[in-house]
């Protein structure tokens, strides 16, 4: 998975996997601040886009269960 990927075009698990990478490199430090700011900036767009996954998920989830209960509810 190519760092330099647009977060939006990633899976869920690709942008959760490459957040964990960005953390950890911001946790072992060693980088320059310009580095840093870049990482950190990588982090934000990726957790967004993991949030816009979940976010859909969720809507996915209510919309099923509002499904089954206009189909009970009859």
């Amino acid at each position: 998975m190519p760092d330099d990927a647009a977060p939006s075009e990633l899976t869920y698990e690709q942008a959760r996997d490459e957040l964990v990478d960005v953390v950890r490199r911001l946790e072992a430090g060693g980088t320059g601040l310009e580095e840093a700011l870049a990482l950190w900036e990588r982090g934000e767009a990726l957790a967004d886009r993991c949030q816009q996954w979940l976010d859909g998920a969720r809507a996915r989830l209510d919309a099923a269960g509002g499904d089954e209960a206009a189909d009970t509810d009859g």
